[in-house]
């Protein structure tokens, strides 16, 4: 015998046999429930292949927050149509086919128009500059601790901070780590052209 409470204070009695049907439920399927998982998930698996094979590489790059953004949907949208009875097959796939059709149009956008691409990508931040000087308000800015940049110096082999010549949180989130044992150039400032320093007024 179970007891379960309505929230109201009322606790009411199950019998056993009810009680083990309702966990049943919990974690066990009808046959057809997992037929359906399976056809659910080679058609979706064959649907994001086609879409993607159409849309090309650029569907995999994630080069701006709007690519990430279209990543999740994606993701969030194949699990929610394998795994659940709503939405249907074929609106998890029209769903994923207007992800990609979203995403190549707005790339195709970007790369025509500048403030297209200023409307949709974040800004880059410079975290650290040459001779790996840390800049405290561009961290505060993108809230990065000292700690999260030792750990992306390390993850970029770098031994001696003094070596590095610019580290940059990208627009997606991304941290970049650009180190040299050379002095900079005046042609090393067209790879930090779009990147912004806080810092520096």
């Amino acid at each position: 015998m179970f007891r379960k409470s309505d929230g109201a204070g009322t606790v009411a009695a199950i019998p056993a046999e009810d009680g083990f049907f309702m966990w049943a439920d919990w974690f066990l399927a009808s046959p057809q429930a997992l037929l359906a998982v399976v056809a659910s998930t080679a058609a979706m698996y064959a649907a994001v292949l086609i879409f993607a094979r159409s849309a090309g590489v650029r569907s995999f790059a994630e080069m701006s927050a709007f690519d990430v953004a279209v990543t999740i949907g994606i993701g969030s949208t194949m699990a929610t149509t394998i795994a659940a009875k709503t939405p249907a097959l074929l609106q998890g796939v029209l769903a994923v086919l207007m992800l990609y059709a979203l995403q190549l149009g707005v790339s195709r956008w970007r790369s025509r128009s500048r403030a297209a691409e200023t409307a949709v990508d974040n800004t880059p931040i410079l975290l650290m500059t040459h001779g790996g000087r840390m800049l405290p308000e561009n961290m505060r800015v993108a809230r990065v601790t000292e700690d999260d940049l030792r750990c992306q110096l390390r993850n970029a082999n770098v031994i001696d901070h003094r070596n590095v010549q610019a580290v940059v949180m990208e627009g997606t989130g991304r941290i970049n780590v650009l180190h040299s044992h050379a002095e900079p150039t005046a042609d090393d400032v067209w790879v930090l052209q779009n990147v912004r320093d806080y810092s520096a007024g």
